[in-house]
């Protein structure tokens, strides 16, 4: 009888021994939140509202850079510039001019894209940054088949550049978003 005395007294010392870290665990979560709370309120406090009429210097180049893209595609369709066309099959079925529907869905992507991050829009300069991802994933997956070392410097040039852009516009959204502060007086 004593052993299973013996037994059930260690298992509940184990069991009030695991709510004893449970509840530990628990403390040190939220002290965490509370420092990470602490740290977003002072970077919140940091920024800067748009002033009227203002546009930070990213979101002005990444409203360049879909503008030249825009325009790079009306002219590129005009003098006729052919491209590969692949079937759903994987298998290439020769070069033709773009299809003039895939040319303006572009031309109407990048040109709306380009009027919003120009007027500062938060919508225009997420979906660019939705554009940059992409870029991203392509150029990493391009950089894996890069058969020579100048398409490897090009892609890795490409990926350094859209990953800097993005992480660049994520302060340039923040103060997009931002409100307008109440000043007291």
């Amino acid at each position: 009888m004593a052993s299973r005395e013996r037994k059930r007294s260690q298992r509940h010392k184990r069991k009030d021994r695991s709510a004893e870290r449970r509840a530990e665990q628990a403390a040190r979560r939220e002290a965490m939140a509370a420092r990470s709370e602490a740290r977003n309120e002072a970077a919140r406090e940091a920024l800067e509202p748009l002033a009227p009429g203002e546009r930070p210097a990213v979101v002005t180049i990444g409203a360049v850079i879909s503008a030249l893209i825009a325009v790079s595609t009306i002219i590129g369709y005009a003098v006729g510039i052919e491209v590969t066309r692949i079937g759903s099959d994987g298998i290439e079925q020769g070069e033709d001019q773009a299809p003039v529907l895939s040319v303006i869905a572009v031309v109407a992507l990048m040109g709306t894209m380009t009027w919003g991050m120009w007027r500062a829009r938060y919508w225009a300069v997420l979906g660019f940054q939705a554009l940059l991802v992409l870029v991203l994933v392509a150029a990493s997956l391009g950089l894996l088949q890069a058969t020579e070392w100048v398409q490897a410097v090009g892609t890795t040039v490409l990926i350094a550049g859209a990953g800097a852009l993005f992480y660049f516009m994520i302060k340039a959204m923040a103060r997009i978003q931002m409100p307008e502060r109440r000043r007291s007086e």
